[in-house]
């Protein structure tokens, strides 16, 4: 048949692949283990870095600056051998003994044994003198001292051969009590003499003699005349 036309063959390449699918099929599975050996090298680029190396350290974070706080009460220094919450008085304060009171306990109270003026001596002594002497008069004075060591107080006793009492005063000293009798006087002291103190009674007699006929301080005789 002149008038018919063979259809065109194909090439041996085409057909090949059209009648052979494993080729395709090989195809797909290189292209899959190319990208996951680019999915593999891309992952090792994000790990750490090989052989140990430290990665750069990374930055600090910011610092936090505090506020500044109200200054407190100033410590007390502490002393060798002191406890912060020893209280009671030292062992050499004071010379007496120190015990609690009965029936309480808390700061100890301090008690002192009662001095007493030396053997055979007064505790307060007295000395009788004239000041002065003038026509139908004179003043005379009685010295105490206070040989004891506690503060004191003291009583004059004088008598005289008649006369007559003007007045009697103590040198710098609040006045006292004055009790007059027959032919003297009694002076009791209005403020205690201080221990190794001492205290001048004066009086203005007229119309007797400048000698006593007795003089006693706290019932012990003067001296001096």
């Amino acid at each position: 048949m002149s008038g018919m036309r063979r259809a065109p063959r194909l090439s041996n390449g085409p057909v090949a692949i059209v009648s052979s699918p494993w080729i395709v099929v090989g195809a797909g599975v290189v292209v899959m283990v190319v990208l996951l050996f680019v999915a593999l090298g891309a992952y090792r680029g994000r790990s750490p870095a090989p052989g140990g190396a430290s990665l750069p350290p990374a930055l600090p974070p910011p610092s936090v600056v505090a506020a500044p706080s109200a200054p407190g009460p100033a410590s007390a220094p502490v002393r060798p051998g002191l406890s912060g919450r020893a209280s009671g008085l030292p062992p050499s304060a004071t010379a007496g003994s120190v015990s609690p009171p009965a029936g309480r306990t808390g700061a100890p109270t301090v008690t002192r044994s009662p001095s007493r003026a030396p053997q055979g001596q007064p505790a307060v002594s007295g000395r009788y003198r004239v000041v002065q002497t003038f026509d139908g008069g004179f003043i005379g004075e009685v010295s105490m001292v206070n040989s004891s060591a506690q503060s004191r107080g003291w009583t004059v006793r004088l008598e005289f051969s008649g006369g007559r009492l003007v007045t009697t005063w103590v040198e710098g000293v609040p006045q006292g009590t004055l009790r007059q009798t027959d032919g003297g006087f009694t002076y009791v002291s209005g403020v205690d003499v201080r221990p190794g103190g001492s205290v001048s009674l004066r009086f203005h007699l007229e119309r007797t003699s400048g000698t006593p006929r007795e003089c006693t301080v706290d019932g012990v005789r003067c001296s001096g005349f």
